[in-house]
């Protein structure tokens, strides 16, 4: 019997490790195929590696304000003058499926999110300290000092949220906090609540019975 898949959101400030974990989370444990990645649209243009329809759908401000009236995102903000925006209809076709969905995305995603599935499981990814933040985000050689200064200050607003998610995870060793993900994952699979609908297909006995 399939069972209906779970929402699992992941968030961070820029530079907290969240996509890593995420990428090794996916290549190392992700062997049976049961969790997918929601890959968001976005107005941005491609950072030197990524792919479209890979790393995101690169879109114009005019298609993705077009979809926006179309009803056809699950969630979508504005992060750092761009859009970003989730798919409906393939996330609710993989949970259908019952696959598991990861979404990549921020606290004002996330929250859109919860308000329309409260099942929905999340988890947080901090730095070690700010200093740390700083480094990581200088290391990338990416960015300008401005561009860094600006990720620092909203970082700072983006930590506030942290009492809103289920878990939070202190990225300081990488393999580590790679392994609390992936527990929290499997652990969540078993909770009670994601199992009520799943358990009384197999026991119609039980119907009226349980106590939830």
């Amino acid at each position: 019997m399939k069972k209906h898949g779970t929402l699992f959101i992941v968030s961070a400030p820029s530079g907290a490790g969240k996509s890593s974990l995420i990428n090794a989370l996916l290549h190392r444990f992700n062997l049976d195929d049961s969790l997918r990645l929601s890959i968001s649209h976005t107005t941005r243009a491609p950072r030197p590696g990524e792919e479209n329809h890979i790393s995101y759908h690169f879109v114009s401000e005019e298609e993705f304000k077009s979809l926006i009236s179309r009803g056809a995102f699950y969630e979508y903000a504005k992060v750092f003058d761009h859009y970003y925006g989730t798919s409906r209809e393939i996330v609710e076709q993989w949970l259908s499926e019952g696959k598991d969905v990861l979404f990549d995305i921020d606290w004002q995603g996330a929250r859109q999110i919860r308000k329309q599935t409260p099942d929905a499981r999340s988890i947080f990814i901090v730095p070690p300290s700010i200093d740390e933040l700083r480094r990581r985000l200088e290391a990338r050689g990416q960015d300008s000092q401005d561009v860094i200064d600006s990720r620092m200050k909203k970082a700072i607003s983006e930590l506030s949220h942290f009492s809103e998610y289920d878990h939070v995870i202190i990225n300081d060793d990488f393999d580590e906090s790679l392994l609390t993900l992936r527990s929290i994952i499997l652990s969540s699979r078993s909770e009670t609540s994601l199992q009520i609908e799943q358990l009384h297909e197999l026991f119609p006995q039980l119907s009226g019975h349980d106590h939830v």
